[in-house]
């Protein structure tokens, strides 16, 4: 199946080990204009002016999808930027994000501010990168301007969100606008804490993790997906439940699945991974919400991953400066919440995967293919033919030492620091290009054109 010349195709990639959507098989895949035009198999001598041969101890991958990554640019830059994080992003194996409407200065909670939020990433997206809605109170009439804009779809809180500009939604603002965005088949994605559970909680004061832990109880959290639960079922609206930590959630998510309610969920790597036994006094680093819990609630997650009622695995990558973590004072109470970790979620999921016994193209699944599905990019996501030609050389069992400082996202901050993990990330092509960080060649991504 040689083509008729050498010039056939762009490019070819060629090895022993390819991650196709049938599993890892030797293949030869190749490339016109960023597309990908061939999958077959290994043997087939395709022809292009360049060729790259897989070593032994490579794998292709297809480029991973995070749906859930804060990069705050405009107006909190100094936290993350979309240079910084697209660079992480490609570092790792990631070639699409979606960024939140939250943290940035003007939130993305109308056209305006969307606006400002493209005109941010101006020559400095080095992947490629779509953009969710917010939904607070007040602009459920402003939703549908926001959708036709391009936006995958729209959060919201149900609790305090940490920053004053994007206020949360009471159950009954909810439900209107899950009626409001049923009408046009929109997705509410959620953050699910109730907010009277943790105003009765014990206060999250000092260097104890284990207070902390006690102050985001999972009845919270699991109060708050019952609610969206019964929200959606009420009004036909499609509902994706973020950052999953409480495994008590998973049997109402799988009950109400059966009883046709449309309801999805995301876990992250650091549920996965992490657990509160082994935290330390004061090491803030490891301070999210909601929070990392015990390590028989990480186990009953991976179980949910493998029983499918869990969808996918994103990071909630959610950076801040050295002083708002409280690195100087080990105060869990005053720290911000969020983990760090755009960079090595792959290595750090594929470790604790192994170790389970899970194979290779099942953390792929849940880490490409699925996300891509949740935001409907309809060519992301796989090695397939007619799919974005968005790729990785992955050296599974090569392994290395994660160093913050070396880290491309802004601030040096992440609870992986020092840890050993496999997997290296050699190589990352966008649309059947390497990528080269001294050029930005990432495109925006629009629903429904992707």
């Amino acid at each position: 199946m040689s083509g008729p010349g050498p010039s056939a195709y762009d490019l070819v990639i060629r090895g022993e080990r390819v991650c196709t959507t049938a599993g890892v098989q030797p293949r030869e895949v190749a490339i016109i204009a960023g597309v990908i035009e061939a999958v077959v198999p290994l043997g087939q001598d395709l022809t292009s002016d360049t060729v790259i041969d897989l070593a032994a101890d490579e794998v292709l991958l297809p480029g991973l999808v995070d749906t859930h990554v804060h990069v705050n640019e405009p107006g909190r830059a100094d936290w993350e930027g979309f240079d910084t994080a697209t660079r992480a992003a490609a570092r790792g194996g990631v070639t699409t994000l979606i960024d939140m409407p939250l943290n940035s200065v003007p939130a993305t909670v109308d056209v305006a501010a969307l606006a400002e939020k493209v005109a941010a990433t101006e020559g400095k997206r080095h992947v490629d990168v779509g953009f969710w809605g917010g939904a607070v109170p007040g602009n459920t009439g402003g939703l549908r301007a926001l959708h036709d804009a391009g936006v995958f779809g729209f959060k919201c809180f149900l609790l305090h969100s940490g920053v004053e500009e994007f206020a949360p939604l009471d159950p009954e603002e909810l439900e209107q606008d899950l009626r409001e965005l049923a009408t046009f088949d929109a997705l509410m994605i959620v953050h699910a804490e109730d907010s009277r559970a943790i105003d009765r909680a014990p206060h999250a004061e000092g260097d104890q993790y284990e207070r902390f832990l006690r102050s985001r109880p999972r009845g919270a959290e699991n109060l708050a997906i019952a609610e969206v639960i019964e929200r959606a079922r009420w009004t036909g609206a499609r509902v994706h439940i973020l950052h999953l930590s409480s495994s008590d959630a998973l049997p109402m998510i799988a009950s109400a699945r059966r009883e046709g309610v449309q309801v999805t969920a995301e876990t992250c790597p650091h549920y996965l991974t992490l657990s509160a036994e082994d935290i330390l006094a004061g090491n803030t680093a490891f301070k999210c919400c909601p929070p990392i819990r015990e390590a028989s609630n990480r186990e009953l997650l991976w179980r949910g991953l493998q029983d499918g009622v869990i969808d996918c695995i994103v990071t909630d990558h959610s950076p801040c400066t050295p002083d708002l973590k409280g690195l100087d004072t080990g105060d869990f109470g005053t720290a911000w919440g969020g983990i760090a970790s755009l960079q090595v979620s792959l290595p750090v999921v594929w470790t604790e995967a192994r170790a389970r016994g899970i194979a290779l193209e099942q953390v792929v699944e849940w880490m490409a293919a699925r996300p891509a599905a949740l935001a409907g990019l309809r060519t992301k996501g796989a090695i397939a033919v007619g799919y974005a030609a968005d790729l990785s050389i992955f050296a599974p069992d090569e392994s290395f030492v994660v160093r913050a400082a070396e880290l491309e996202h802004r601030n040096p901050i992440t609870p992986y620091d020092q840890r050993t993990l496999s997997g290296v990330v050699r190589r990352t092509f966008l649309t059947g290009a390497e990528i080269d960080f001294d050029r930005p060649a990432g495109a925006l991504l629009w629903r429904g054109k992707a």
